[in-house]
C-alpha cells in the first residue's frame, strides 16, 4: 500500500485519537489500552513499509502519549481512595462549613438541653432512656461498676451490632434529607437531648467522671460522625429547598452526590469506634487515667480536625494552584 492511501485509510481515525488525548476528560482504562493497541498495529506497518517516514514519527508520538495517558489513569485509580481523603472531602466539608457547624452548633444545644432538662424534671431520664435502662443502670452504680452494660455480650458481636447500627442511624439521617430535613433533625435531637440526659443521669448519681472514661472512648468518633450524617442530610434537604439557578431536580441530583461523599467518608470513623466499643470501653474502669484520655482526647482531636479545620487547609492550598 502506498503511503498516501494509508494516510488517508487512517487519518480520520488518528485525529480522533488526538482529540481524545487533548482531553482533559478522564478516560476509561480498557478504551484507551484498546486505542493502543490499534495505534501500535498502524506504527508496526508504517515502520516495515515507511521506516524513514514522518508518517512514522507521528504515529511513535500517538503511541508514546496513548502509553503516558494509560500509565497516568492506572495511577490515578489506585490513589483514588487517597484522593478522596485527603482532598475530595475536605473540599466537601468547606464547601458546607456552614451547614456542618450549623449541625455541630445545634447538636451541642440539644445536649444542653437534655442535660438542662433531666435536672429539673425527674421524670425525664427515664422518659428518654426507659425504666429498663435506667433500673439495669442504677443496679450496677450500687454494685460499684456504672459501665458494667458495656462489658455485656461477645466482643466480636458488640463490635458488629454497635458499628451496623450507628451506620444505620448515619444513614437515615442522610436519606431522610429529602423529605426536607425534618426527619434528620428530629434524629439529631432525639440523639442530642438523650446524651445529655445520660450524661446528668451519672453526675447526679456522682459517678459522672467515671461516665466520661468509659463512654466517649467510643463516644468521640461515634457522635462526631453522626454530626456529619446530620449536615449531609441538610445538603440534601437544601439542595431541594434552594437550588439557586439549577432547575430543582438538578439541584439535588448534585446535592445529593455531595452529601454521598460525606456520608461515605465517616464510614471509617464508625467502624473504629465500634471497635473501640466492642473491645475497649469494657476496660475503661481498669485502664489508666492517662490511657483512656489520650484515646479520648487524640479521637475526638483528629475527627475534628479532619471536618472542621482539614478543610480550610486544602481550600486555601486549592486556591493558591
Amino acid at each position: 500500500m502506498k503511503e498516501v492511501a494509508f494516510i488517508k485509510q487512517n487519518k480520520s481515525k488518528w485525529l480522533e485519537f488526538e482529540q481524545l488525548l487533548a482531553s482533559d476528560h478522564p478516560q476509561n482504562p480498557d478504551e484507551m489500552a484498546n486505542l493502543y493497541i490499534h495505534l501500535l498495529n498502524d506504527l508496526s506497518f508504517a515502520q516495515t513499509y515507511y521506516p524513514k517516514s514522518r508518517t512514522t514519527d507521528y504515529l511513535n508520538f500517538l503511541v508514546s502519549q496513548i502509553y503516558r495517558k494509560i500509565y497516568k489513569t492506572k495511577r490515578l485509580e489506585r490513589n483514588r481512595l487517597w484522593k478522596f481523603f485527603k482532598t475530595d472531602v475536605p473540599l466537601l466539608m468547606h464547601k458546607y462549613r456552614k451547614t456542618m457547624w450549623f449541625a455541630f452548633v445545634m447538636f451541642l444545644f440539644f445536649t444542653i438541653l437534655g442535660a438542662v432538662s433531666a435536672k429539673y424534671d425527674d421524670t425525664f431520664v427515664r422518659l428518654i432512656l426507659g425504666d429498663e435502662y435506667v433500673n439495669m443502670t442504677l443496679e450496677n452504680i450500687e454494685k460499684g461498676d456504672p459501665m458494667a452494660v458495656y462489658k455485656s455480650g461477645g466482643r466480636m458481636g458488640s463490635f458488629i451490632g454497635i458499628t451496623v447500627n450507628n451506620i444505620y442511624v448515619a444513614l437515615r439521617a442522610f436519606i431522610f434529607g429529602v423529605l426536607a430535613g425534618v426527619p434528620t433533625f428530629y434524629i439529631a435531637m432525639s440523639n442530642g437531648i438523650m446524651i445529655g440526659a445520660f450524661q446528668y443521669f451519672f453526675y447526679e448519681h456522682d459517678v459522672f467522671a467515671e461516665s466520661l472514661q468509659g463512654i466517649w472512648l467510643h463516644g468521640a468518633m461515634e457522635i462526631f460522625s453522626i454530626i456529619v450524617a446530620t449536615a449531609a442530610g441538610f445538603v440534601v434537604a437544601a439542595s431541594i429547598l434552594f437550588p439557586g439557578t439549577y432547575s430543582r431536580f438538578t439541584s439535588f441530583q448534585k446535592g445529593f452526590k455531595e452529601s454521598l461523599y460525606i456520608i461515605l467518608s465517616t464510614m471509617p470513623f464508625f467502624v473504629a469506634a465500634g471497635f473501640i466499643e466492642g473491645f475497649v470501653t469494657r476496660l475503661s474502669g481498669s485502664m489508666p487515667l492517662s490511657v483512656n484520655l489520650v484515646i479520648i482526647l487524640g479521637s475526638f482531636s483528629f475527627i475534628f480536625f479532619y471536618y472542621m479545620v482539614y478543610p480550610f487547609m486544602v481550600a486555601k492550598k486549592s486556591e493558591k494552584q
